[in-house]
């Protein structure tokens, strides 16, 4: 999600000289969070249950225009596990003619990511009126490819700060990935775009071993997964923990009712927009795992249990 700020950015940048005042921000590199991660005083979010480092902070500042974008990361062994992208953007008043075309090219007319449907994405749900929008979609990852020699040559220096802490703390990152992206953005809700990302390392949902890394050959892919039953149920899952977390993205944001997505058919807990959603079903599912795997639960026990949370 960051390369669509960025996108946005540099749009701007193309018509105004950028100011080098940078606002300081509470959050700092290597800071270690739990619980809650507040961007500002409309847009919190909750963690998911662990330890989460601050491995990128990015603001920007163009004439008025500001922006956000933090990626947390939870490790386990040195291992990257789980990764969070946070982002946002203070348009409102501001050169409005010029932010809402770059905005609509950054998230739909985009050829490389965005929100509209493409062959690698297993959902794709949107809402476009005008400018306002309420994205949702999700799939999976080569992680590899994505950091170091992502498809579009543009967005390879927008990784510069993650790359930088991973090489210095000799870091190991999973070779495939599954996320989720979450877009909200309306000026008749304080003029600030919010975005946020989601991805998590398939073990922690006690997913199958990856033959296929490639993004196109992945057991993932939505061509490919009714192949392997074992990797579809996981990607159902994970829907569903998606599609919850994006309900309460909305609700955090306190999104317009009319721009809300219905989301009920994704998971088996929404089963209407009122109820109280569980504040993360990964919490669940990771202490479930980390019982299986250190016997206290047997592989029957454990999938009887995973049902009963995600249903």
């Amino acid at each position: 999600m960051k390369k669509i700020l960025k996108f946005v950015l540099l749009t701007m940048l193309c018509i105004f000289l950028k100011n080098p005042d940078v606002s300081a921000q509470k959050y700092r590199i290597n800071d270690v969070v739990e619980n809650k991660f507040i961007v500002n005083n409309k847009f919190q979010i909750n963690l998911p249950y662990g330890k989460w480092i601050v491995v990128e902070k990015d603001n920007d500042f163009y004439y008025g225009l500001t922006s956000k974008v933090f990626s947390l990361v939870r490790l386990e062994n040195n291992r990257i596990i789980e990764a969070i992208e946070i982002g946002v953007m203070k348009t409102a008043g501001i050169y409005e003619y010029y932010v809402n075309g770059a905005i609509i090219e950054a998230l739909f007319k985009n050829k490389y990511d965005g929100c509209y449907e493409r062959p690698e994405y297993t959902i794709t749900r949107f809402y476009k009126r005008g400018i306002a929008h309420n994205c949702f979609w999700l799939g999976h990852s080569d992680v590899y490819k994505d950091l170091y020699t992502p498809d579009d040559p543009e967005t390879k220096t927008y990784n510069v700060q993650i790359r930088k802490w991973i090489r210095e703390n000799n870091i190991e990152l999973p070779k495939v990935a599954l996320f989720s992206n979450h877009s909200y953005f309306s000026r008749m809700k304080d003029g600030r775009w919010y975005i946020l990302s989601y991805m998590i390392d398939p073990s922690i949902l006690n997913a199958p071993t990856n033959k296929y890394i490639n993004e196109e050959t992945s057991e993932y892919h939505r061509n490919n997964i009714d192949n392997y039953p074992n990797h579809k149920e996981i990607m159902k899952n994970w829907i569903s923990i998606s599609a919850q977390r994006h309900i309460e993205f909305e609700n955090s944001l306190g999104a317009l009712k009319r721009h809300r997505l219905d989301l009920n058919d994704l998971s088996p807990s929404l089963k209407n927009e009122s109820k109280e959603l569980s504040n993360d079903i990964v919490n669940q599912i990771q202490k479930l795992n980390e019982l299986y795997k250190d016997g206290s639960l047997t592989k029957d026990e454990f999938e009887k249990a995973k049902k009963k949370i995600l249903n």
